[in-house]
């Protein structure tokens, strides 16, 4: 991490903001119609929502694409559908098919993970066109996310990761600024 990642994460919630719609804004520059973004229905992509709402105007100026691992709780699939008709989502739920069939969920977590995720958001990438993909990634979630960047190459796409610098209780407090509602789940 840079020293101006550090002086980010120091930062108070409404510089934070900031810098998220800076490269929210940056990112729908450079990308414009090939840009889509992902909504788990958890409260990370919630914000990365809201935040493109802001920056689009009030509407989400991309495509939101969620993926159906067929194995998600049943609140978190009726607060995406919400959300998806409250702020007239263009949603697109997608299910590696194949994958599903391949992995044994229970035993398998990481082929899971990789097939039902990283293999499914390829293929939707792949499908659709798209060269970037925003996510709700945060360097605070795991050693693995520490190094990180807002713009990240993948051999088959970029991610541009927008909230990187928010820790979990500045999400939370964005939340509760911006009376967001939010899955059940976390009550």
């Amino acid at each position: 991490m840079r020293m101006a990642d550090e002086e980010i994460k120091k930062a108070t919630l409404e510089q934070k903001e900031e810098k998220s719609l800076e490269v929210i804004r940056e990112a729908l520059g450079r990308f414009g119609g090939k840009l889509a973004t992902t909504f788990t229905g958890g409260k990370d992509s919630l914000v990365v929502l809201h935040l493109l709402r802001r920056a689009g105007g009030g509407k989400v100026p991309v495509p939101v694409l969620n993926l159906d691992t067929t194995v998600k709780f049943r609140e978190v699939i009726a607060f995406r559908d919400r959300m998806a008709e409250e702020w007239d989502l263009d949603l697109i739920i997608t299910t590696n098919h194949q994958g599903v069939k391949e992995v044994d969920i229970a035993r398998d977590r990481e082929r899971c993970c990789h097939l039902l995720k990283t293999e499914a958001i390829n293929i939707a990438v792949d499908e659709h066109g798209w060269k970037a993909l925003i996510t709700g990634v945060r360097w605070d979630e795991q050693p693995a996310r520490e190094n990180e960047e807002y713009f990240s190459q993948r051999p088959e796409h970029t991610r541009v990761q927008p909230i990187l610098h928010f820790s979990e209780l500045g999400i939370w407090a964005y939340i509760e600024k911006h009376e967001l509602p939010y899955c059940e789940l976390y009550d």
